[in-house]
């Protein structure tokens, strides 16, 4: 990880290109009208997105992580009971993140790094299953978290039993790598570049959850950004559909949400060569697993 500061500009159209597959580790189901204005009152299933990354120097990356058996664990007993019957999970043993990868030739151990976009149980419920990795988040998103309260953490959709018990000593920053301006008029001012050779880029996408980040990347299919909860649905997003007010009930800042949403609606018009992916859309998952997926290399 690279921790000097610089301030020059950091190009969208890096040397080195990554590999990227998207998968889903669960799903749970929410009414569509609470996060696509117009939508039906009817519950639909809103996957739990992660990412595998395949850097040709560094290895395995994952954004995130989705359900695990952990949330059922967690959420067994009042206060946390309650995020369990405001979020019905469907879940099965083999959609985790860690029996997806291995199908893929991919184990725990090849796993170096886990960016986590923000702390809600549908990202980082998969966490124990990589105790090799280096976990990254922004310092921002767990500080927002850490010390809740039980009822508090429900609100913030926080399970702090979820996290590793070693999480702050494998945990380093994002606020510690590089930072870098992006090019002139690009609707995301800055970026922390995780690597330092611009192939991963952690751009904030606050709102939804204090300090919640997305990350841009290239791979050889093109340009991604993976931009977790800072929109719903592609559809949400082409069609400048904004979640119904409800929905704020669940939102850090509502205000940012509306920023984040807004910078996305311009990069969406603005740069349609790069594919905007958020963690739940169910479209946007299934077109990317068409793509070849990283495997290990034998």
């Amino acid at each position: 990880m690279i921790v000097e500061v610089r301030e020059e500009e950091i190009p969208l159209s890096p040397a080195v290109s990554v590999e990227a597959g998207l998968y889903a580790a669960g799903y749970c189901r929410h009414p569509e009208f609470l996060t696509l204005r117009g939508g039906s009152v009817k519950p639909v299933p809103f996957p739990a997105g992660f990412a595998c990354i395949r850097h040709p120097e560094h290895g395995y990356m994952l954004f995130d992580t989705g359900y695990s058996a952990r949330f059922f664990e967690e959420t067994r007993r009042l206060p946390d009971y309650l995020y369990r019957l405001v979020t019905p999970v469907t879940f099965r043993e083999e959609d985790s993140a860690v029996h997806q990868l291995r199908r893929q030739g991919i184990h725990a151990e090849d796993i170096r790094y886990v960016v986590l976009s923000h702390f809600h149980a549908d990202h980082i419920a998969g966490l124990r299953d990589f105790p090799g990795a280096k976990l990254i988040c922004k310092r921002e998103a767990y500080v927002a978290v850490h010390k809740l309260g039980s009822f508090a953490a429900v609100k913030a959709g926080y399970l702090r039993g979820l996290l590793p018990t070693d999480f702050e000593q494998r945990s380093s920053y994002v606020e510690e790598t590089s930072m870098r301006r992006l090019p002139e008029g690009f609707p995301f001012p800055t970026g922390y570049d995780l690597l330092g050779d611009g192939s991963i880029i952690a751009i904030d996408v606050p709102g939804h959850a204090a300090g919640q980040i997305g990350l841009w990347l290239l791979t050889g299919e093109g340009e991604l950004f993976l931009c977790a909860d800072a929109a719903w649905s592609s559809r949400a997003i082409a069609e400048n559909r904004r979640p119904h007010p409800a929905a704020g009930l669940i939102m850090n800042d509502r205000r940012s949400y509306g920023d984040s949403f807004e910078r996305l609606l311009r990069l969406h018009k603005n740069y349609p060569n790069i594919r905007i992916v958020p963690s739940h859309c169910s479209k946007s998952l299934r077109s990317q697993a068409d793509q070849a997926k990283p495997r290990r290399e034998t």
